[in-house]
């Protein structure tokens, strides 16, 4: 179990008119400019957007890989450790900080968390 850094990018990219943003401790993504994640480098962590119920949900369920970060806005964030993940469900996780972003007409034919192993 376990999702390299590299690996986890090759799931943002593939995500519609997604893009990247660093800093000097992190990279933000957005889709057409709103975040959905963030990736922390040093610590092998990313921050998702979820909701309110699935953050808390994942946070209760396995806290040795899943942390509260903050709540904005009726969402939920959720670090995620890396290395205690598997690919499929930092998928699905991914996919749903990018659906819970991403404008309307991006979710006609949002890619499917299949996909985003694949890529």
């Amino acid at each position: 179990m376990g999702v390299e850094i590299e690996r986890f990018l090759r799931l943002v990219r593939a995500l519609p008119e997604c893009d990247g943003q660093d800093s000097e401790r992190y990279t933000t993504f957005r889709v057409r400019g709103r975040p959905f994640g963030y990736l922390w480098p040093r610590t092998a962590t990313v921050g998702l957007k979820q909701s309110l119920i699935e953050q808390a949900a994942l946070v209760a369920e396995r806290p040795e890989v899943f942390e509260k970060q903050f709540t904005a806005g009726g969402f939920g964030w959720v670090v995620v450790h890396l290395d205690g993940v598997d690919l499929e469900e930092l998928s699905e996780l991914t996919l749903e900080a990018w659906y819970l972003t991403a404008p309307e007409e991006l979710l006609v034919a949002p890619p499917t968390p299949e996909a985003l192993v694949r890529a």
